[in-house]
Order: C-alpha cells, then sequence, then structure tokens
C-alpha cells in the first residue's frame, strides 16, 4: 500500500490492533507544539526567573545547514515551525520500547505566522501523508541527504532533522522561515497538570479498555494520566477518519492554548515556571532562537488573544497518484501568498479611492464558484473586517470573481472591491438593491486582503477560544 522507502509500520502498546501509522502519538506533537506556541505568543516577564529553565533548551546550526538560498523576508511577520518529535529516546522509550531503535520521525509539522503587533497568529497544519518536492539537505552528522521530485514530508526529520523540514517547506511555500521549535511527548502529563488540565467535550460516553479512558458524554477537564488517555485513544473518539482527526487535534491544541492564555497560567511566575520547566526540558530550536529572541518575540505579542489564535490545514486533497497519500490542491500557493505577504491594505486610501469605511458598507455575497459553503467563508471574512454582511445564496456560475452595486453603492463598492487581489472595476448592477453591494465569488477563489495584518478567515479554521463542543 506504501511505497515509500522511508515508511515504518507502528503498533501502538496501548492497542494490539494493526495500525499504518502512529496515529496515537501524533495529537503529542500537537499538544507539545501548541505549548510552544503559548510560550511564544505569551507575556514572558521577570526574564531572570526564566533564565534557568530557558536554559535547558538544544540548539541546532539551522543557518548552516539550509544555506544561504533561502526565500526573502517580505514583511516583520514572524514565521516560526513547530515540529512534535515521535522519538523514542530516553525516557520515552516506556511508550513504545518496541520502537525504541527506530528513527524519529515528525507526525506533527505546523507553520506558526504571528501576524505584527500581536495582530492575529494562525497555525498551518502539514499533512504528514503530504507528497512534495524534497530538496537535498545537509544533516547535522555532516552528510548530505539526496534530492527527491516525489517524497512524504515527513521523511524530510528522519533523513535529516528538523533543519531539513525546515528547508523543505521553504522549498514547497516559498515562506520564509525565521525560527523552528521541536518537541517529543515526554512532558505531555506535565504540560496539562501545568496548566490545570485542558476541557473537551464528548458526544458520547467512551469507555476504552485498551487505551484505559473511561469518562462519561458531556464537558471534562483532564489532565496527567487521563489526559494521555485520551489522547492516546483511537478507535473510541471520532468517526476514524484523517480530516475528522485532524480536527480534533486542532480543537485539543486550540483548547490547551486558551487555558494557558485565558486562566491566568501565563501571568502567574510560578504556573509559568512550572509549564516551561515541563517543555524546554524536551524542546530543540534553530541557534538564533535564543532567550533573549524569544522574549522579545513574546513582548512583542502581548495583545494577543485567544480569539486571535487560529488553526488551518494547509490547503489539500486526494493525490491523484496514491489514495493513500495527500497532494497539495490548487488553492495552495494563492494560500501561501497571502500568508508570505502577510495581506494588508494601506492604513489611508490611495488618492482616487472611497473613504466609506467597512461599517457603513452593506454587502450581499453571491455564490458562483460552484463549489460548496464559498459565499459563507468569505461572508464570515467580511463580517470580521467590519462589514455588515448577508449570504444572497448562488448564481450562475462564472470564473471571475466581480463586484457589483445598487443605485447609490457606487463609493461603497470601492471600500470592497480594493480588499479584492486584481479585481476588475465594480459594476452597476441592474435590478440591484439600492444602496448595497454585491459581491460574486467566482470559480477563481478568492483571497481576501486584510483591513489588518493578518491572513484573511479560510475554510473550516479552527480558533482557541472557539466552544469546545462545537461540531461534536
Amino acid at each position: 500500500m506504501n511505497s515509500n522507502p522511508m515508511y515504518m509500520e507502528y503498533v501502538d502498546d496501548a492497542d494490539p490492533q494493526p495500525a499504518p501509522r502512529r496515529r496515537g502519538w501524533r495529537i503529542l506533537g500537537w499538544v507539545c507544539v501548541g505549548v510552544s506556541a503559548v510560550m511564544v505568543a505569551g507575556s514572558l516577564t521577570m526574564y531572570g526567573v526564566y533564565r534557568s529553565a530557558l536554559g535547558n533548551i538544544n540548539h541546532e546550526d539551522t543557518n548552516g545547514l539550509v544555506g544561504p538560498n533561502r526565500p526573502k523576508k517580505l514583511n516583520s511577520a514572524m514565521n516560526i515551525l513547530l515540529l512534535g518529535s515521535d522519538t523514542r529516546a530516553g525516557d520515552n522509550a516506556k511508550y513504545g520500547k518496541s520502537m525504541k531503535n527506530e528513527l524519529p520521525r515528525s507526525d506533527t509539522m505546523i507553520l506558526l505566522h504571528l501576524s505584527p503587533g500581536g495582530g492575529q497568529a494562525m497555525g498551518i497544519s502539514f499533512p504528514r501523508d503530504l507528497m512534495v518536492s524534497m530538496p537535498s539537505c545537509k544533516t547535522s552528522h555532516g552528510t548530505t541527504t539526496a534530492a527527491q521530485s516525489r517524497a512524504q514530508i515527513n521523511s524530510a526529520f528522519t533523513l535529516g532533522g528538523a533543519s531539513c523540514v525546515v528547508k523543505t517547506i521553504e522549498h514547497v511555500t516559498d515562506i520564509k522561515i525565521d525560527h523552528f521549535m521541536q518537541v517529543d511527548f515526554n512532558g505531555f502529563k506535565a504540560i496539562t497538570n501545568a496548566v490545570g488540565g485542558v476541557p473537551v467535550c464528548l458526544p458520547k460516553d467512551v469507555n476504552d479498555h485498551k487505551a484505559k479512558l473511561k469518562l462519561s458524554r458531556g464537558t471534562h477537564e483532564i489532565k496527567g494520566e487521563t489526559a494521555l488517555a485520551y489522547v492516546r485513544s483511537r478507535y473510541a473518539l471520532g468517526n476514524g477518519s484523517d480530516t475528522d482527526r485532524i480536527k480534533r487535534q486542532q480543537k485539543f491544541m486550540g483548547a490547551l492554548a486558551n487555558k494557558a492564555m485565558s486562566a491566568g497560567v501565563l501571568t502567574n511566575p510560578g504556573k509559568l515556571l512550572a509549564l516551561m520547566g515541563a517543555t524546554t526540558k524536551s524542546l530543540t530550536t534553530d541557534e538564533e532562537l535564543t532567550p533573549p529572541v524569544m522574549m522579545k518575540i513574546a513582548q512583542g505579542m502581548q495583545g494577543m488573544t485567544s480569539g486571535k489564535l487560529r488553526f488551518v490545514t494547509v490547503p489539500s486533497g486526494a493525490d491523484p497518484l496514491d489514495v493513500n497519500r495527500v497532494a497539495l490542491s490548487p488553492a495552495a500557493q494563492p494560500f501561501f501568498s497571502a500568508v508570505r505577504n502577510d495581506k494588508t491594505v494601506p492604513t489611508e486610501p490611495k488618492a482616487g479611492a472611497s473613504k466609506i469605511p467597512p461599517s457603513q458598507v452593506r454587502v450581499r455575497v453571491f455564490n458562483a464558484s460552484g463549489i460548496g459553503g464559498q459565499a459563507a467563508r468569505v461572508a464570515e471574512d467580511l463580517q470580521s473586517q467590519g462589514f455588515h454582511v448577508e449570504v444572497g445564496g448562488n448564481a450562475p456560475t462564472s470564473k471571475v470573481t466581480r463586484v457589483m452595486y445598487g443605485a447609490g453603492a457606487d463609493e461603497h463598492s470601492q471600500t470592497l472591491n480594493r480588499l479584492i487581489p486584481n479585481a476588475p472595476q465594480p459594476t452597476a448592477r441592474t435590478g440591484g438593491k439600492p444602496g448595497v453591494v454585491d459581491l460574486i465569488v467566482g470559480s477563481n477563489g478568492i483571497n481576501l486582503k486584510s483591513a489588518k495584518a493578518g491572513i484573511p478567515t479560510q475554510q473550516g479554521e479552527i480558533r482557541a477560544d472557539d466552544d469546545i463542543c462545537k461540531g461534536t
């Protein structure tokens, strides 16, 4: 079923059934990565108190290993690659003794994009089964890996370590990665204890003997062994699909970040020190991500709230060459461009442009793309930017996205039109609603510029402050 030479079989100690992927531990990488994100996004003060904890971090010479030919940095946004390693080395061996001699992989790869000034943060997940072109990599052992025109993205970590993953994702996205943070799952129980438990919502009673998890239907705050059993449970939760599992992982990660950011963990020196102590012992970063740099990033993100922390999966779908793998979709490159440029609009409109603010513009969004849900997604994005929006329903299929307006809404249409990259000039709509602007979303897609720094809302994204029972 799998032609990838780097692919290795995995049998979970908590479940004797054969499983071709390390699914049980994938979510642990998410949890540890989530804490890493919180450490960066949170308000880290009292530097002297935390120096001992930050001193536990291991470092890798990423600049030297990746080399000079890297994407240009286009703005002051920060991109940090978060990696979860499934190593069984050291104390991690007890969670898979039969695999302690296997080469580690990174089944969790999240690009954390931090917009300037604490405006927004987006965690972009790269599926472990994503097939990509992989460049040649130098390794910390002095060897060089061969370039591959087609490889599974998580094998980059096995072949060349964290810096090879950095080089591969930069190669695929053309996004400059400023730093990386790599963690294993050894500190998982300590992390959940440090934040006082993570809230979860179960749609039904769960009694998983293999994972040793027994919880009733409803909401719970879990930590320690119970949290470990929850994330290890494989067949008792969800529908078993990869999409469902990724969404559950993102929701758990968001709940963890929300708890840490809202429960006083980041402002309580004792709680924060316990959280950092549980994480930094298992943390590796690039050499440039020093404690002073971490502190500087944290200070720049002090305006961050959990509602501004979002999670999305890179645009992808079934690989046409292998039903068991994933490939980037046509929407991926426009999305990467939006991240790369940290889409913004000028604070002041250009000469001749409309000066009417979004709060005074009424918009109807029509779906002419032939893809379900497009109008609702764009409407949500416009609402978040202050427009008064309603979904107008479907329209005849059209390739081009365009803006039209009813009587008296000419200038209003310009306010909307300048947020649409490469859009044609608005036109009057015969029979249009007076004072209302109509947005016709075509099949060529749309990535709206933002009235503030940050990436427009993406379909299916999860926010850290979402209701934990949403979608269960």
